[in-house]
């Protein structure tokens, strides 16, 4: 995994790559955008999970009725 050569060092200079790139007032904005893709990424996978337990769960009643 990549994050585990990651040092405090590396983690500070990327940070103020990023200030320096997008500026103070970008960064709220680029993280807010981050969170609301990552919330919908979750909820995709929520419905997909749903979908599946669904789908187990009418064909386990599917067979019992066999």
């Amino acid at each position: 995994m990549i994050l585990g050569f990651i040092g405090t060092q590396e983690v500070i200079i990327i940070a103020i790559i990023i200030l320096l790139l997008f500026g103070g007032k970008k960064i709220p904005e680029l993280m807010k955008g981050l969170g609301k893709g990552v919330k919908s990424f979750k909820q995709g996978m929520n419905e997909v999970q749903d979908e599946i337990n669904n789908s187990v769960n009418e064909d386990t009643k599917d067979e019992k009725t066999k």
